[in-house]
């Protein structure tokens, strides 16, 4: 007996075999209709035919249902089994870490998934009982469904309880709590652990005293402490451990093997956790700490990237040559460069000086941005380095934070380039190829060494400008990108276009040289040995009262000679004075050039002419008011006045009422 097509059925040979009907009995049974034939038989093998149990006649029911007692449990099997299927909502939660709280083994999430799919199928049949009822004959009950879902164990390997009261019990809870009732507590729970997190997380402090125990030192440490022979304390608070607490489920001391110990230790998260504790800020950075990921940019001089470094070979003496190097950041360029034989201001403004020198000669603008230590370049953060006067964006790298700096990985690939260029070319402490052979020097420090060959600093100096110029005119190593293209033609043919003007007088106040000066003559200023002329004499009306003093800046060439000065007094700016060209003074000897020189001259003289004309002082005259104010109050009075004469001959010519001579003495 078996259930087919959502049918209880029989086969033939069964009905022949229980002695219910005769062969020839079913065949007319058949033949006229009398029974439901689900299945015909013949065709492949195996297949047989299946007649519905339900629909033999009255007086053949009870002899039907005796050849099988269990025929109302392979009805209920069936009816489920006829209802399953899969969960694809289970399969989705399962899957979800975050709704299940742990990662679970595919195998698990198989089972769970059929669990739910067969537990979906029961509260179905619990819905349609009255259906089953009427397919059952009205039998009905939990011991039925918990015999059928023992039943279906076989079919679909769930692991649901058999148990009828454990079965209605795990429904409940299914219809309650949904997927999440069918994870069993042994996942997340620490019931199989033999090592508590208390436990470990004391031999990870005994693991991280000062001293760095091995590993077999913290499990002889760890026994000892269990044994009541070492006490162990903390730091933070002074609290002694109580070994009480370190036992095992019989109240014995738990005792931890050596291997146990290496594997408590060994775990990814302890090992970087002991790490943090054992190492200083800069190796655990470097190491440990995640980090931040990035892609190059598309134009040079976008970003600029500083930092010093000392040339391998040294000079006599065992000194060494310290160089301060600038690098575009997309070419990989070295833009800028200076040598000094200490590690102080001069070496980084030689470095700027260099670079900006390139910059004026290749006729680009200002780079945008930069990137620099904190070490040397601090005490700038407030003048130059200052986000707008010379570079739009700044950026300090964190100390000792040398893979932020992209200055550096570019310096160790130039170290790698210049491999097999020079003799002498190493470090001592290096492997294979890269390692040099210095001599022990005994003497009272016991740290001396010396170098099989030492260089002139001049020597060196120059190998290091052929090898500046040499890396420069390489590949870039991104042909990929720039496929024939040298560093050097990737810095000049995909300069940013929207760079900011050359600023030469920002440049020269702040990395500069500075001289005191004074206005002369209305007309120059003396700076390096030189007078230049102010550019209009119309500069004197921007000075202080009284004030002639001003503060010249410039930039100086590869010679350290002036090439544009700029004037200052005190931060406000003055002018851009031009050098004065002087002439030869014998007319003899005079060239055309002197004539052209002699001529700027006159022009700047007719200039402050000029000036001086249309600002001239109008003259005038002064009264002293006292003697005004006296006649103004005077009353005129009225004079009589004498009668005229007749005739000429009566009118004789007036004399002044003074001695002439006393007043010839007084004027003199």
């Amino acid at each position: 007996m078996e259930y087919y097509g959502n049918k209880l059925c029989v086969s033939p040979r069964e009905l022949v075999d229980g002695g219910v009907m005769s062969y020839g009995c079913y065949q007319k049974m058949a033949n006229r209709g009398r029974v439901d034939v689900v299945r015909r038989g013949g065709g492949a093998a195996g297949m047989y035919a299946l007649v519905a149990v339900d629909s033999f006649p009255r007086e053949y029911q009870a002899k039907v249902k005796a050849l099988c007692p269990g025929g109302d449990q392979i009805r209920l099997k069936g009816w489920v089994c006829s209802h399953y299927e899969t969960d694809q909502a289970a399969v989705a939660f399962f899957h979800d870490r975050s709704k299940t709280g742990i990662d679970l083994p595919e195998p698990k999430i198989q089972e769970y998934v059929v669990n739910a799919s067969v537990l979906n199928c029961c509260i179905w049949l619990f819905d349609h009982a009255a259906t089953y009822s009427k397919l059952a004959e009205g039998k009905y009950n939990w011991e039925m469904m918990a015999a059928s879902i023992a039943a279906l164990k076989d079919e679909y390997g769930h692991t649901l309880p058999e148990s009828t009261l454990r079965f209605r019990k795990k429904v409940n809870e299914y219809k309650r709590d949904g997927y999440a009732c069918l994870i069993s507590g042994k996942f997340g729970n620490q019931s199989a652990r033999r090592v508590s997190i208390k436990v470990e997380r004391l031999v990870l402090s005994i693991a991280v005293q000062e001293n760095q125990p091995y590993n077999k030192s913290v499990w002889e440490q760890y026994l000892m402490f269990i044994t009541g022979e070492l006490d162990v304390f903390s730091y933070a608070t002074g609290e002694l451990y109580n070994p009480d607490e370190f036992v095992d489920k019989n109240g014995e001391p738990l005792s931890l093997s050596e291997s146990t110990i290496n594997n408590i230790m060994n775990k990814p998260n302890n090992k970087m956790l002991i790490e943090h504790r054992l190492r200083g800020r800069t190796t655990y950075m470097h190491e440990q700490m995640p980090y931040v990921h990035r892609h190059n940019g598309n134009f040079s001089l976008s970003q600029i990237t500083m930092d010093d470094v000392d040339l391998k070979r040294r000079i006599a003496g065992n000194q060494r040559v310290h160089v301060y190097r600038a690098w575009d950041v997309v070419s990989q360029c070295i833009v800028g460069v200076s040598y000094a034989r200490k590690k102080d201001e001069s070496l980084v403004v030689d470095c700027f000086r260099n670079m900006f020198r390139l910059c004026a000669k290749q006729g680009w603008g200002m780079p945008a941005g930069i990137e620099v230590e904190n070490h040397l370049m601090s005490q700038y953060r407030e003048g130059f380095l200052q986000v707008g006067v010379a570079f739009t964006w700044v950026h300090f790298c964190a100390p000792q934070n040398s893979q932020e700096k992209y200055s550096e990985p570019l310096n160790s690939a130039f170290q790698n380039f210049l491999h097999g260029r020079h003799e002498g070319q190493g470090r001592f402490y290096l492997k294979g190829k890269n390692r040099i052979d210095q001599k022990k020097v005994s003497d009272e420090t016991n740290e001396l060494y010396e170098d099989k060959k030492y260089y002139t600093w001049d020597e060196l100096v120059a190998d290091d400008r052929v090898d500046v110029y040499d890396w420069n005119h390489q590949l870039h190593p991104n042909q990929k990108k720039y496929p024939g293209m040298t560093r050097w033609d990737v810095l000049t043919e995909c300069v940013n276009p929207n760079l900011r003007p050359f600023d030469e007088r920002t440049l020269a106040r702040y990395i500069g040289e500075r001289v005191e000066t004074s206005v002369r003559r209305n007309s120059t200023v003396r700076v390096a040995y030189d007078e230049w002329w102010l550019s209009d004499t119309s500069v004197l009306e921007k000075l202080e009262p009284n004030n002639y003093k001003v503060t010249a800046y410039y930039m100086p060439d590869e010679d350290g000679a002036p090439t544009e000065v700029y004037l200052y007094q005190g931060d406000r700016y003055i002018d851009h004075v031009e050098k004065v060209e002087t002439f030869n003074r014998v007319m003899a000897e005079q060239t055309e050039e002197d004539v052209v020189k002699f001529i700027e001259q006159q022009k700047k003289i007719s200039k402050f002419g000029k000036y001086v004309r249309e600002n001239a002082i109008e003259q005038v005259g002064v009264i002293k008011k006292s003697a005004q104010a006296a006649v103004a109050v005077e009353e005129p009075e009225e004079l009589e006045l004498a009668a005229m004469p007749e005739s000429p001959e009566q009118v004789s010519p007036w004399v002044p009422d003074m001695d002439m001579g006393a007043k010839g003495e007084e004027d003199l």
